[in-house]
């Protein structure tokens, strides 16, 4: 194990994982509290579209992701805001399209190739230097929310109260919707597309079993997050099998535990 660290692309990996898990479980309590779940599995697939692109293009494909994917949500959010459409039928219409999309110009440019193949499943040795930069550059972002983390909850606990407090409820969760976005696609590297969801709601839900409070779910839900990201990206060395999917595994264990020590307490 110890000579697994020492491995630049391990520590590459680690490093990526801790800073994507710090973000997915940050970002995920207020998925799991809010009820959408569906929207980090929708991005998830809209990232499809993006990574398509930069491919077709012949450009890095996390560059040009990054950008549609957050487009993608706040599309989500206007169509839910000033149409009639309700918010999981503009998920899905809108990931449909883009995988769709994604489909279509991955068949013109003939690139059904290991790059898509790691974006869809994951895989510790595809983690570069320039997702490694891509995942600090997002984490400071995902810092500086913390200015607004009081508003998040907010109006995650009362919606109407806050937008009566005049709250600017709706400017706030389109910065909640866009770095969503961005750090589900920075995630896809090291848990793939077809998983990247899980790690936004399995350690929130597991953190919701052992709090109280929305602020000791957000400091158990990260702790559980890096936790998880650790253990499965190691045991996927170790047994030279995908990251992503040990990853998830390892999570669900977590989660086990966890709803074994809240019916214990209770």
């Amino acid at each position: 194990m110890i000579e697994a660290v020492s491995l630049p692309f391990m520590q590459r990996a680690l490093l990526a994982g801790v800073l994507v898990g710090i973000m997915t479980s940050y970002l995920g309590v207020f998925v799991v509290q809010r009820r959408l779940s569906f929207l980090g599995s929708g991005l998830a697939h809209a990232a499809l579209g993006g990574v398509a692109l930069g491919i077709f293009l012949g450009l890095e494909p996390l560059a040009i992701a990054v950008p549609f994917t957050v487009v993608i949500a706040l599309g989500i959010g206007w169509l839910q805001s000033r149409t009639a459409i309700a918010g999981d039928t503009a998920i899905g219409v809108l990931f449909s399209l883009s995988v769709a999309l994604g489909v279509i110009l991955l068949a013109l440019k003939g690139s059904y190739t290991s790059s898509a193949f790691t974006y869809l499943f994951g895989s510790v040795l595809a983690v570069g230097p320039a997702d490694l930069e891509a995942a600090a550059v997002l984490f400071i972002l995902v810092l500086a929310s913390l200015l607004i983390w009081g508003r998040w909850a907010y109006a995650t606990f009362d919606r109407d109260l806050a937008m009566a407090d005049r709250v600017r409820v709706e400017r706030d969760d389109q910065i909640f919707s866009a770095l969503v976005a961005a750090v589900v696609v920075v995630a896809l590297k090291v848990v793939g597309l077809l998983l990247v969801a899980a790690v936004l709601v399995i350690p929130a839900a597991s953190a919701r079993l052992l709090s109280r409070t929305l602020f000791q779910m957000t400091l158990i839900s990260v702790t559980l997050g890096v936790l998880g990201m650790l253990g499965g990206i190691l045991l996927a060395y170790q047994l030279d099998i995908p990251s992503g999917a040990t990853v998830i595994v390892v999570e669900g264990g977590i989660f086990v535990l966890s709803l074994l020590a809240a019916r214990l307490k209770s």
